[in-house]
């Protein structure tokens, strides 16, 4: 602990008479802007981190005067909070939470938190698998057509910062399942749900119900003035649906049957209805994003687009001329006719299925990592028919042996990405890829997914 800067600066820095008191726990992207946004509308503030706390937040907590702690947490200085602000990746389980809940203090997520200082519309993209493209893909269309928009949520510059530093009149919000189960009052002006795959089901008892019911707090205290967008063709989010009450608009789209307002796919065109005066049709051939996945995410995109009324030309010109976010099937290069994948981004199954769906060739695939209770059946079709060799990459890998050891020839170990990118080199024939898409979070080997893409990168651009 450093004390210059925690216990002592709490016990010096003077409390404002009457004012509330807001502690932030975890001093990453999203608790460090809490923290900002808290202090400029005037809360007694106090940070505590069970971790070691990066220099930069460091650096900018000081730079605020705002007193914190790391590598503890301080129940005397936690639990006297008026309300608490949660860090995504802190589990409900853990003890300094159930202490919290054990006194009745409220703990919510940074997103709640920031939505009440901000009158900015807010549209806000769910699902297990490609949130983040669409919300990249969404920003862009926004941006593109002149709108003041901000970006945030799961993906760039902390929400409350941003509340706090600029004036937005719209934000895109990237939502994780995370976040959602600390979110309460909050209100999706548009809400959006991709899809519902199994993810994360460690946090969740191991039970797809209990998760499906988190992603569905997605439209909770919408109205007949809001709008939910969804993918008709997700089984587990028909499933969900029938137990549920929507109030706002709803905006189906599909890739398997025409619907009457919302986007399906017809002879390879995609058609978007909203106002049905006015509809938007364009080639899939025209898509920046390619693969069936990702026609689902234009859908997503496009629906929002035309909620919001933007001109069709607009949409086609930003919808085809997208550039999608690293670490998320990103080509690295092409080395003696055979091609290498950055997918870095994928830690969970389904994200897997979709890569390997989008790849015509023989596949070298590394995967591994921290498995968070995958269940790898649904892989097996696809590696049987594409995947050549698997190479490991993680600490424990038995439960990737055990899924494949009779659907592969090979299956190596590895635990660097510069010895995968070896391994592989040598096992990969001429015209096929070489794709990394682990399955799982990098937190064995590696800082994050983006630390793992990297080191990925380097190795190949090393061979």
């Amino acid at each position: 602990m450093n004390s210059n800067n925690n216990i002592s600066a709490n016990n010096t820095k003077p409390t404002m008479a009457g004012a509330a008191r807001v502690v932030i726990l975890g001093a990453g992207e999203s608790g460090v802007g809490a923290a900002k946004l808290a202090q400029k509308q005037g809360f007694d503030v106090f940070v505590s981190d069970f971790g070691r706390i990066i220099e930069a937040y460091k650096a900018e907590l000081q730079s605020m005067n705002i007193p914190f702690e790391e590598n503890q947490h301080t129940e005397a200085l936690i639990l006297n909070a008026t309300e608490v602000v949660k860090s995504p990746g802190i589990s409900p389980k853990v003890p300094i939470i159930k202490a919290l809940v054990a006194k009745g203090i409220p703990v919510i997520s940074e997103i709640e938190f920031a939505k009440r200082y901000t009158n900015a519309k807010t549209i806000c993209i769910t699902g297990s698998n490609g949130k983040s493209t669409t919300s990249m893909l969404t920003y862009h269309i926004l941006k593109n057509a002149g709108l003041n928009v901000g970006l945030a949520g799961n993906i760039g510059h902390s929400f409350a910062a941003q509340v706090a530093d600029q004036e937005f009149d719209c934000y895109v919000l990237e939502i994780s399942s995370f976040m959602l189960d600390d979110m309460y009052k909050f209100k999706a002006d548009i809400a959006v749900l991709l899809n519902i795959t199994p993810d994360h089901l460690d946090r969740y008892d191991y039970n797809i119900a209990n998760y499906a019911a988190s992603k569905m707090r997605i439209v909770q205290n919408q109205t007949s003035a809001d709008t939910f967008v969804y993918c008709a063709d997700d089984e587990e989010t028909k499933k969900v649906l029938e137990t549920i009450n929507i109030q706002a608009k709803t905006y189906p789209f599909s890739i398997l049957k025409e619907v009457e307002q919302g986007a399906f796919l017809a002879q390879n065109n995609l058609h978007i209805n909203i106002n049905l005066n006015n509809k938007l049709t364009m080639s899939i051939s025209e898509l920046a994003l390619q693969g069936k996945h990702n026609i689902y995410n234009s859908m997503a995109s496009g629906i929002v687009a035309k909620v919001l009324e933007l001109r069709n030309e607009t949409i086609r010109e930003s919808m085809g001329n997208f550039k999608n976010i690293d670490h998320r099937l990103e080509f690295v290069a092409k080395i003696n006719e055979v091609t290498y994948i950055n997918d870095s981004k994928a830690t969970n199954v389904n994200s897997v299925w979709y890569a390997l769906e989008s790849i015509n060739t023989d596949v070298v695939l590394i995967m591994g990592g921290v498995d968070k209770g995958n269940d790898y059946t649904m892989l097996k079709d696809l590696v049987r028919a594409k995947v050549k060799a698997i190479i490991c990459l993680g600490k424990d890998n038995k439960r990737i042996h055990e899924a494949f050891e009779d659907d592969v020839e090979v299956i190596v170990n590895t635990f660097s990405a510069e010895e995968a990118v070896q391994v592989a080199y040598h096992l990969a024939k001429k015209a096929s890829t070489v794709l990394l898409s682990p399955a799982c979070a990098s937190f064995d080997l590696f800082k994050n997914y983006e630390d793992r893409g990297n080191q990925f990168k380097a190795a190949v651009k090393e061979l």
